[in-house]
């Protein structure tokens, strides 16, 4: 329980920006991959204190890529522990990058809800 991750791709991704916003002490950890999320949450997830690692290709539309750069500055700049990676010369499909990123997994396990810390 107290590790429960929020990830989605495509409109999944944008959806798990949504839901994470909507409670975000829920999540030990919100994973993004080529969604949209709106940067006027950006200090909810600071309160909250959960983390995110967001994802997008730079070749994705670009509207997608602007919308994922926003929002991770946006998360930078609210106080978030936040990672952003764009991969370079990959299209809207950066999940099979993404998901097979060891260290994603190793982030993903070593975060625990902010209710669940000592």
């Amino acid at each position: 329980p107290a590790r429960v991750v929020l990830t989605g791709l495509s409109m999944g991704g944008s959806g798990s920006w949504s839901i994470a916003a909507q409670n975000p002490s829920a999540w030990s950890a919100v994973v993004p991959l080529c969604g949209r999320g709106d940067p006027a949450t950006a200090a909810k997830f600071a309160a909250a204190k959960v983390p995110v690692w967001s994802f997008c290709g730079d070749q994705d539309t670009p509207a997608t890529v602007e919308a994922n750069r926003t929002m991770a500055a946006a998360l930078k700049a609210a106080g978030v522990d936040a990672r952003y990676t764009e991969y370079p010369g990959v299209p809207h499909n950066c999940w099979d990058q993404a998901y097979a990123t060891d260290e994603l997994y190793t982030w993903m396990l070593a975060q625990l809800r902010a209710s669940a810390q000592p």
